[in-house]
């Protein structure tokens, strides 16, 4: 498979969410409330740190909702995304909310290139993004190369656990519920782990013409998707020449990511499982930093 067979088959993909999309993601509150931030980033804020003044690259920006919201903590932002529509949704955002955001149409793994070798103090990549590239090291080595030394790696994003797993019914008993009764028993619905954690080279394909936001089909359903292991996540970001700060796995999620199993907690706006959440970590946290360059 080539690059240009996935680039274009998920490029259409986003281009059909984008208009839906742009129903379902709060803009009416951000449009309204001059200071208001997206959930995904006031979720982050607590430890993405103060970043007025930085210049930041967002990576996967999709409609622009979370770049504005770190337009709103002071940054200076570039957005890019695979999606030309998806970017025009941005820009039209950006535009009604009065702020000055530039947006790049590139994939990832090109975006040095097509940002013309610039560097950034601070690259984010927000929730739901790297399930679809197939190179967890080569978004990693990107990464780098868009950074100044010292500057800093932000991503949160679904955890390869919760991209693994799919809802199951139980058929036998199993032995260890006699002294743990909470075990799910016959005929129970359960989480197991049917899908690849660690990446593969074949994707994962699927059809789906119901998205997650907004109110609408989707007329490009089919899409590539790869999981990626936190290990191999970790390792990536340490070969690519970057020290890791933090690593926090989170029990939720900001999308109802298991249909049946999860419950909206209001107070954070995510989701997490309704039994047992402390067996699912839903999303992970990661951040790191180029090292300085001395000579």
């Amino acid at each position: 498979m080539s690059d240009d067979d996935y680039l274009e088959l998920n490029r259409t993909n986003w281009d059909s969410r984008a208009s839906v999309h742009a129903r379902g993601y709060g803009i009416d509150r951000l449009l309204a409330d001059r200071t208001a931030l997206s959930d995904v980033v006031s979720f982050d804020r607590p430890r993405l740190g103060d970043i007025a003044g930085l210049d930041v690259v967002h990576l996967q920006c999709h409609i622009g909702t979370d770049t504005l919201s770190l337009a709103r903590l002071g940054a200076r932002v570039t957005g890019v995304d695979l999606s030309a529509r998806s970017l025009d949704e941005a820009r039209n955002l950006a535009q009604r909310a009065g702020a000055d955001i530039e947006y790049v149409q590139s994939d990832v793994y090109a975006a040095p290139e097509a940002l013309g070798g610039r560097q950034f103090d601070l690259v984010y990549t927000g929730i739901g993004a790297i399930c679809w590239l197939p190179s967890i090291r080569r978004w990693a080595q990107t990464v780098a190369a868009l950074l100044r030394p010292g500057g800093r790696l932000f991503i949160r994003d679904g955890h390869p656990v919760l991209n693994s797993a799919l809802a199951m019914t139980v058929g036998a008993e199993h032995a260890d519920r006699e002294q743990q009764p909470w075990i799910t028993g016959p005929g129970g619905l359960t989480l197991a782990l049917e899908l690849p954690y660690f990446e593969q080279q074949e994707p994962l394909v699927w059809s789906e013409e119901d998205t997650y936001a907004g109110d609408g089909k989707v007329a490009q359903p089919r899409s590539m998707e790869w999981n990626h292991g936190l290990g191999e996540i970790v390792t990536a970001v340490l070969d690519a020449g970057l020290e890791l700060t933090s690593l926090v796995e989170h029990d939720s999620v900001p999308w109802d990511a298991l249909p049946g199993f999860m419950v909206l907690d209001e107070d954070v706006d995510e989701y997490r499982l309704r039994e047992r959440p402390e067996r699912l970590p839903a999303t992970f946290t990661l951040t790191a930093r180029r090292r300085q360059e001395f000579s």
